[in-house]
């Protein structure tokens, strides 16, 4: 390999000007790994060494059309870009691939919910079939948890030898204590899907004795599941101290976080749970489920409930906006906690992983 030749290429067709979960993912390791290493496949034009173009309409922001021409544009296009570019190994951030061109793939397994709650939609056959195939053909599977990586062996039966597991990170620069007044509001952010529970934390906002306090739902609407969500919170009483965001950028974020009594998490199930690291970056309370790798993230930094108690949630809820002591206790260990995450190390720890995988 030559010194202008990179090891990989990073495929990040996934990005959008609008990134959440996986997107983020691509965008915070593009930006941490080694450009003379990794070189970015770059449908947004940006200016980091060595970045290939690529098209702009592949990413989730062309809804399941742009899905279709990903798939297709990887089956096609990326085996040409690996081999023009003479590198060795193509790093994708999730489980997408081509399969026939001799590709030699390390890819990155976040969760397997599609398996877990398999719905009707013209993305079962990708979950069933494809997703499975990229992972037992790929070289290495880095998972972000040590949950997933159990979870892709004992459910798909990908070889323990093919899995790592490579935490994820936060930005420090995009999210830090800003030292201003919290208000009287509980933060959700992500996906309304059925596996994010948001209806857990309707019902436990209703049971709160103080109905000063608000919630505010960040993230993508869907029209399958939201429209249930707000109907739920007309019946239940609570419709006109929730909002709903269908996206934020960096900075709003950081200014929600930084202003909400605590952020709320209570899903069924996580690979990860990145928001509970950019909580903690913010020295924000985490109130969190117990269910995947939510309790390895987040250890003792947070408060734990079980996903199914909507009176568990509540009790939560009730205690870190009347006890100072468990709040500062909590910050404390976020602060601790965080220091095992970064990009930096993330990527370092992918870089070595590459590198070892070198011909």
């Amino acid at each position: 390999m030559s010194s202008s030749t990179p090891l990989a290429l990073l495929n990040g067709s996934y990005l959008s000007s609008r990134p959440t979960g996986i997107g983020v993912v691509a965008r915070e390791l593009g930006n941490a790994l080694d450009p003379k290493l990794v070189r970015l496949l770059d449908p947004l034009g940006g200016d980091r060494q060595g970045s290939v173009p690529i098209p702009k309409n592949l990413s989730p922001d062309d809804g399941r059309k742009g899905h279709l021409r990903r798939l297709i544009w990887t089956q096609r296009c990326l085996p040409n870009l690996l081999r023009t570019s003479g590198a060795q190994l193509l790093l994708s951030p999730l489980p997408e691939s081509p399969l026939f061109k001799g590709v030699r793939s390390v890819v990155i397994a976040h969760d397997l919910l599609p398996l877990r709650q398999p719905q009707l939609s013209p993305l079962l056959a990708y979950h069933l079939a494809y997703v499975p195939l990229v992972l037992h053909r790929a070289v290495k599977v880095l998972c972000n948890s040590d949950a997933t990586a159990r979870e892709v062996h004992a459910r798909l039966g990908v070889p323990i030898r093919k899995l790592v597991t490579i935490p994820l990170g936060f930005n420090a620069s995009q999210l830090s204590p800003m030292n201003i007044k919290r208000e009287p509001f509980f933060l959700v952010l992500g996906r309304h899907d059925p596996h994010k529970n948001l209806s857990l934390v309707l019902r436990a906002i209703a049971l709160l004795p103080d109905k000063e306090f608000k919630l505010i739902f960040a993230g993508p609407h869907d029209r399958r599941y939201t429209p249930k969500l707000i109907k739920l919170a007309d019946e239940l009483g609570v419709a006109k101290r929730c909002t709903w965001i269908p996206w934020v950028s960096d900075y709003k974020k950081n200014y929600l976080l930084n202003t909400c009594q605590a952020l709320v998490i209570p899903s069924l199930w996580e690979g990860f749970g990145l928001p509970a690291l950019e909580a903690m970056a913010c020295n924000t309370p985490v109130l969190s489920s117990m269910a995947g790798a939510l309790p390895e993230v987040i250890s003792d930094a947070g408060i734990l409930f079980n996903p199914k108690d909507y009176k568990a949630l509540a009790d939560a809820m009730q205690q870190i906006t009347i006890d100072g002591l468990l709040r500062g206790d909590l910050v404390q260990k976020g602060r601790l906690r965080l220091m095992a995450y970064s990009w930096e190390r993330s990527a370092r720890l992918v870089e070595k992983i590459l590198t070892s995988l070198q011909r």
